[in-house]
């Protein structure tokens, strides 16, 4: 029989579970690494650059008001709601590839979320300042807590971090709507039908890293709960 409080001679089960969450994690951001740069280099038939399709879709789209710059960095591509700037990464700006222009159409499509303020954005835009006081005072709060055995900051790093947890949760829908956009939006004369499955492992690679980091999200969570169970 498992005790609910240990496993495998004392081995919390709790943190088995974020232990097998953050190997998961891993696993899907080597994947979305090998998958990004094997199909960085398939050239589109289009011959469209990152730049090129993103200006593209956004025009069609009537945001011609964002701007697209470059900046450094791998798969450091994202749209700036505040400034409305698309930010996309050399490879993704320069580059013709099935890779480049998924990832460049897939932040476009957080744009478009913008323009027409989709609901689960709006959510996860309105916590971002509730998430930046978790990220850095969660554990310093628990800390705190256990140190000077006081059950009332434990409980209050526990609520702290749920609000990280409902952002990650929040962000599975904005980025899966996101890359349904965008592959809505290459279809419309810019990738081919062969094309299309491998933008859709690209865009699927990248969607599994937000899926692990909310499982870890959630495991991180329940350990922070046992804790203050058991304090």
């Amino acid at each position: 029989m498992i005790n609910p409080y240990g496993f495998y001679g004392g081995l919390n089960i709790e943190y088995f579970f974020l232990l097998l969450a953050i190997g998961l994690s891993m696993v899907a951001q080597f994947k979305v690494q090998s998958t990004f740069n094997r199909y960085l280099k398939q050239r589109s038939l289009s011959g469209l650059t990152g730049f090129e399709t993103a200006r593209r879709i956004l025009d069609r789209n009537g945001l011609y008001n964002v701007q697209i710059e470059m900046v450094g960095g791998k798969l450091s591509d994202h749209y700036d709601p505040r400034s409305k700037v698309l930010r996309l990464s050399r490879d993704v700006y320069s580059g013709n590839s099935v890779a480049s222009i998924g990832v460049a159409a897939h932040e476009v499509g957080h744009a478009i979320q913008h323009a027409e303020a989709y609901a689960p954005l709006k959510i996860r835009n309105a916590i971002v300042p509730v998430v930046n006081f978790g990220s850095k005072s969660v554990f310093l709060l628990i800390m705190a807590g256990i140190v000077l055995q006081m059950s009332s900051l434990i409980s209050l790093g526990v609520l702290a971090f749920m609000g990280i947890v409902i952002f990650q949760l929040v962000t599975l829908p904005v980025e899966f709507d996101a890359s349904s956009r965008a592959i809505k939006n290459l279809k419309n004369g810019i990738i081919t039908a062969e094309e299309e499955s491998s933008v859709k492992k690209v865009l699927g690679a990248a969607a599994m890293t937000y899926v692990t980091a909310a499982l870890v999200s959630i495991a991180q969570l329940v350990r922070l709960m046992g804790l203050s169970r058991r304090d």
